[in-house]
């Protein structure tokens, strides 16, 4: 599924009444979808760095937006994944199930993406991006990377 399909799902799911846009409280659901849990402070934070028509709430527009922001945030520091894939290996390191990251967690989470890319890069060999494995190789692959 595309990412903005996703968004999309995600957004629609907690417009509740079928609005257009949604509250910091709607937002903070939306989150917890992905498996992410963040204070209302930051939520609404949020709201507010990415609410252009100043209104209070976020539209869907605004909602693509805030995503765009988070994953480039997470570009900056390495993370060179798409939404699904992102919240797949976030949920994944969650140890507890409750949408929050440990420090420890965290950064076994940041060994295991550079590990996994280290690892892609070198079956990459024509750096496009893409690469193809039989079963050996993926099984080489995944236990290679396991945490």
């Amino acid at each position: 599924m595309e990412n903005s399909a996703i968004l999309r799902e995600w957004f629609e799911r907690v417009d509740t009444d079928k609005i257009g846009s949604i509250t910091a409280i709607q937002l903070k659901s939306a989150f917890a979808i992905g498996n992410l849990q963040f204070p209302i402070t930051v939520v609404q934070q949020m709201i507010r760095m990415c609410d252009f028509d100043q209104n209070g709430t976020m539209s869907f527009e605004e909602f693509v937006e805030l995503n765009k922001f988070l994953l480039k945030a997470l570009i900056k520091i390495g993370f060179h994944l798409d939404s699904p894939a992102l919240y797949t290996v976030c949920e994944s390191f969650d140890r507890n199930k409750n949408g929050k990251f440990r420090l420890d967690d965290f950064i076994s989470l940041c060994i295991f993406v550079q590990s996994a890319r280290n690892l892609f890069d070198s079956f990459d060999t024509t750096k496009q991006g893409r690469v193809t494995l039989d079963i050996n190789q993926f099984i080489y692959c995944t236990a290679n990377c396991r945490i």
